[in-house]
């Protein structure tokens, strides 16, 4: 994964050839009616800046493998990072405001929004959730603004749906803990300068904050990849890295610390795999009504206007599930089976509706020119991050019929 040097309001790619829809064509429904100009505000701004900085330049990033550098300054400075979290220099939007985000960054990119979340929902909410008071004011501030970039590591290479069979390990030497063990799939970890780390101790799960920086610690970016290319990746191997017993978040015991984590970056994926979803329609909408076949416009045909229509159904009801949620969890009543709800639905449908879009498109919709390719590919990493299809379901299947069946 390169790193590329951008200046802000520059172009790495001529704009794409994708037509401009005239009017909203996305929102049958007036669901916009349901949000608050507070809330219409937050997204305007955020759309205005994938508009600006995001959609110009992202096949050129994608199609290379780079990570803009300076990006997580300008997310901080647009107020998206740590959205959710209140207080330490953090944003302190609301849940709604936060999704709105999410939506729009992912109408972008997906691996743009993953990237505010593995900031914000996962690195930022673990110290907010179960950090010192110390550590809370060491690190959020400086990563609200984007100065300071954090990575979650939780996966590893054997232990993805299962984080209870966690290898990584921390022993207590004196008044040091020494951590050894590996991770994969880290969002972040390589440019990172502080990694919030869950490892098995003598007494369970703990999370620790290792400046990246430490002896012994080593972040290297995960390659040739297919899905997720205008983000990073990484392994992280652990040999022996020594840390204080400040380190330590004491906050957290067992999974629950980062189980709730994940279920704040869970939340965000609800919003985001519907903005994807919307790119894509709107790409084949504004497609099918210029290019001609047989002397008629695409959108003029009983198939092509079949697909949109169920595109667009299931746009409209993604939104309003996840506007719903988001309401939930504002309301502090948002229960985990219905995090799994949304994630397990919206991605789902989100990955239909972008392959669904490439048909419109012909061979046209296989290039970097138009965007449904690139939204199924990198919504195939969102299907399988932070939960998979198949956990979410057996999440569910628990919840209603009170047998799991995990094992």
């Amino acid at each position: 994964m390169a790193i590329l040097e951008l200046s802000p309001g520059a172009s790495a790619r001529p704009a794409t050839s994708e037509p401009v829809l005239p009017d909203n064509k996305s929102d049958i429904l007036d669901l916009d009616g349901l949000l608050t100009d507070d809330e219409l505000a937050v997204r305007a701004s955020v759309r205005n800046f994938v508009d600006e900085r995001i959609k110009p330049n992202i096949a050129e990033w994608f199609e290379a493998a780079t990570f803009p550098a300076g990006l997580m300054r300008e997310l901080g400075s647009l107020g998206v990072l740590g959205m959710h979290l209140s207080g330490y220099g953090c944003p302190g939007r609301s849940a709604v405001e936060y999704g709105l985000a999410a939506m729009e960054l992912e109408a972008g990119d997906s691996g743009i929004r993953t990237l505010v979340s593995v900031q914000g929902s996962l690195a930022m909410s673990a110290i907010h959730k179960w950090g010192s008071e110390e550590q809370k004011n060491q690190w959020l501030p400086s990563m609200a603004s984007g100065h300071t970039v954090g990575c979650f590591g939780l996966t590893e290479p054997t232990a993805g749906s299962d984080p209870s069979s966690m290898k990584t390990f921390a022993r207590k030497d004196g008044k040091d803990w020494v951590l050894n063990g590996a991770k994969r799939w880290i969002g972040l970890a390589s440019i990172a300068q502080v990694s919030v780390i869950w490892a098995m101790t003598d007494d369970g799960v703990r999370g620790f904050l290792v400046p990246t920086d430490s002896p012994g610690f080593t972040a290297t970016p995960i390659t040739s990849k297919l899905s997720m290319r205008a983000s990073v990746q990484c392994d992280i191997e652990m040999e022996d890295v020594r840390l204080p017993d400040s380190a330590l978040l004491p906050g957290a015991k067992g999974l629950r610390g980062p189980f709730s984590c994940l279920n704040e970056a869970r939340y965000g994926i609800i919003w985001g795999a519907m903005g994807a979803a919307r790119d894509s329609y709107e790409t084949a909408l504004a497609y099918s009504l210029e290019r001609l076949q047989f002397e008629k416009p695409l959108a003029s045909y009983q198939l092509t206007q079949e697909k949109l229509v169920n595109m667009l159904l299931e746009i409209q009801k993604g939104t309003m599930l996840a506007i719903h949620t988001g309401r939930l969890k504002d309301a502090g009543a948002l229960k985990p089976e219905q995090i799994s709800v949304g994630k397990l639905n919206n991605v789902r449908e989100a990955i239909a509706i972008a392959r669904e879009a490439r048909t419109i498109l012909g061979g046209n919709g296989i290039t970097l020119d138009y965007s449904p390719l690139r939204h199924a590919n990198n919504l195939e990493s969102v299907r399988t991050y932070e939960g998979t299809d198949e956990v979410h379901t057996l999440i569910l299947g628990n919840h209603i019929t009170g047998i799991p069946a995990f094992k």
